[in-house]
């Protein structure tokens, strides 16, 4: 077998230590599902009837953006998962095994992966009992899931890195929120990005978490035709660019992420 067949046999069993590990601590799955589901909620029925899009309704508007927000959260399982290995000593018993370096890193992002799909089925079930309706075909209504998915596929490296470089869970955790939150927030996940001041306006413009959120709006059906996106390159060609940004991302974080995984087991 060759060396990347390896590398993806040992990261598949990573993979499902991971699952299992879920499978024994329900409560982190539960509680991952729970947030979204709030979000939903209290966006919807608190500060619905406050926000005003034209010629849309607020909920549809709404669940993309919260969809968009909980893969960016979803790949904080990442980080946090290997703060916790490195603390507790787990990645030095794999250093022991005849294992490829990589497969700690490929097995963690992927199944949290699997994470994320449970969140977005949840997410997609709260949004149609609140209002929320996809009205595109079934193929453009998958590429929004999938392009969310490999968004927070390509933040689940930038977490490793951050995961490695901190290894105190609880440090990881402050750390990884004050990213997160101007992250989603300053973006177009929640309101117009044409309401903001102007600084923010054009930061929430050309955030790449606006990018994925207008892509996913775009492909559901979830847009008011008659309103045309901002004049700005990333929202007039969401799909594009969120596929774009996820490679850079991609391309950038995993030679990083696999040389701060063997700089920190050969301490």
């Amino acid at each position: 077998m060759s060396t990347i067949g390896y590398a993806l046999g040992d990261g598949i069993t990573i993979a499902k230590r991971n699952v299992i590990k879920i499978k024994r601590v329900p409560d982190l799955l539960v509680f991952t599902i729970l947030s979204p589901i709030m979000f939903v909620l209290l966006f919807a029925y608190v500060f619905g009837n406050a926000i005003d899009i034209p010629g849309l309704s607020y909920r549809e508007f709404l669940i993309a953006g919260i969809f968009a927000q909980t893969v960016i959260f979803g790949s904080t399982w990442t980080g946090l998962g290997m703060a916790e290995d490195l603390q507790k000593g787990i990645i030095d018993r794999f250093r022991s095994l005849p294992m490829s370096s990589s497969a700690v890193l490929v097995g963690r992002t992927t199944s949290d992966v699997l994470i994320n799909v449970v969140s977005l089925a949840v997410m997609s079930l709260t949004g149609l009992v609140v209002g929320w309706r996809i009205h595109t075909d079934p193929l453009r209504a998958l590429a929004a899931y999938l392009l969310l998915l490999l968004f927070a596929y390509s933040l689940s490296w930038v977490m490793a890195v951050v995961g490695m470089w901190i290894r105190t869970p609880e440090v990881f955790n402050n750390a990884s929120f004050i990213v997160i939150f101007p992250l989603s927030f300053i973006a177009n996940t929640f309101v117009d990005p044409s309401s903001l001041p102007g600084p923010l306006r054009v930061i929430a413009e050309w955030n790449p978490v606006s990018a994925v959120t207008q892509a996913a709006r775009d492909l559901f059906g979830n847009t008011n035709p008659a309103v045309p996106p901002p004049d700005v390159w990333p929202l007039r060609h969401a799909e594009l660019a969120s596929v774009l940004w996820s490679v850079a991302i991609l391309v950038v974080f995993v030679p990083f992420a696999i040389h701060r995984y063997k700089k920190a087991v050969s301490r």
